[in-house]
C-alpha cells in the first residue's frame, strides 16, 4: 500500500487535500461554493481539448480554469454573482461536451478527467502537483489579511481600501490554479466534494478563522487518507468514499453546531430565571 505507484498516489491525494482545505474555507466563507463546483467541472472542457490535440492535460486544465475565473469575474461586474458562475460553467460544459463528441476513443479519458485516477498518478505528474500547490497556498499566506477581510467583513474591507472585486477576482484565480492540480487526481465531480465538505464541517465546529481553516485541512486529509487506505482493500472507489465521508463531516459538524446553539439558549434561559428569582 505504501510503495510504488501508491506512494505516488499518497503523495498527490495528500498535495490535493491540503489545497482543498485551504481554498475551500474560503469558498465557504465567501459563499462562493457555486463557483467551487464550476471551475473544476469548466476546466474538465480544457483537459478534453488538449487531449484531442495531443497535448499536456494539464496545460488544457490550466487555461481553462483561468479563463473561467476571468469569466466569473468579468460577468459577475454586470449580473448577479450566481448567474454570471452558472453562465460560465454551462458554456464551458458546452465546449467540453463538443471536444468529448469529437473522438469515439475518449470514454476512459473522459471518465477519469471526471472522476479522477489517483491510483494512477505517475511520478511524472507528481512534480506538477506539488508546484502548483505550492504555488497555491504561497498566494492564499500572501493575501490572507486582505482576503480575510474582504470576506468576513465586505464593507470594512472597502472603507480600508480593499477592492472586493480585486480580491474576488484573486480568489478565483488561486481556484483555478487549485483545481489545475487536483481535478488528475480526484477528478472535476469529486474535487467538489473535497473543497466544500471538509471546509462546511469546520466553520460549523469554530468560528475562530485560523482553526476552521486549519480543521477543514485536517478533516480533508483524513477523508482522502482513510478513502485511499478503506478504497484500496475493499476495491471500491475511491470517489464513493470521498462524498460520502464529506457528507458524514459535514453532518456531523451541524449536529455539534445545533447542539452548541441549544445549550447556549438553555444556558441564557437559566441565568434569566435566575436573575429574575
Amino acid at each position: 500500500m505504501f510503495s510504488g505507484l501508491m506512494l505516488n498516489t499518497w503523495i498527490a491525494a495528500t498535495a490535493v487535500a491540503v489545497i482543498a482545505g485551504v481554498t475551500g474555507f474560503f469558498a465557504v466563507l465567501r459563499g462562493s461554493t457555486f463557483a467551487a463546483h464550476a471551475i473544476p467541472n469548466g476546466a474538465f472542457a480544457g483537459a478534453a481539448g488538449a487531449t484531442l490535440l495531443g497535448l499536456n492535460p494539464f496545460a488544457g486544465l490550466a487555461v481553462f480554469s483561468v479563463a473561467g475565473a476571468l469569466g466569473i469575474a468579468g460577468l459577475g461586474r454586470r449580473a448577479r454573482h450566481d448567474v454570471a458562475t452558472a453562465l460560465t460553467f454551462v458554456m464551458m460544459l458546452g465546449v467540453g461536451a463538443l471536444f468529448v463528441s469529437w473522438s469515439t476513443e475518449y470514454a476512459q479519458e473522459a471518465y477519469s478527467l471526471l472522476f479522477g485516477e489517483v491510483y494512477g498518478v505517475s511520478q511524472g505528474e507528481v512534480l506538477p502537483i506539488l508546484v502548483l500547490g505550492v504555488a497555491s497556498v504561497a498566494a492564499i499566506i500572501v493575501m490572507f489579511r486582505p482576503l480575510m477581510l474582504s470576506s468576513a467583513m465586505p464593507e470594512v474591507a472597502e472603507a480600508r481600501g480593499v477592492s472586493s472585486r480585486r480580491m474576488e477576482l484573486a480568489f478565483l484565480l488561486v481556484m483555478a490554479l487549485a483545481t489545475s492540480m487536483t481535478v488528475p487526481v480526484v477528478g472535476a465531480l469529486l474535487m467538489f466534494s473535497l473543497m466544500i465538505g471538509p471546509a462546511a464541517a469546520a466553520r460549523s465546529l469554530t468560528a475562530r478563522p485560523m482553526l476552521a481553516m486549519t480543521l477543514s485541512v485536517v478533516i480533508a486529509l483524513v477523508t482522502v487518507w482513510i478513502g485511499i487506505a478503506v478504497s484500496y482493500q475493499s476495491n471500491w472507489p475511491l470517489g464513493f468514499f470521498v462524498g460520502v465521508m464529506g457528507a458524514v463531516f459535514f453532518l456531523f459538524g451541524q449536529a455539534y453546531a445545533a447542539t452548541r446553539r441549544r445549550r447556549g439558549r438553555t444556558a441564557s434561559s437559566a441565568g434569566t430565571a435566575s436573575s429574575a428569582a
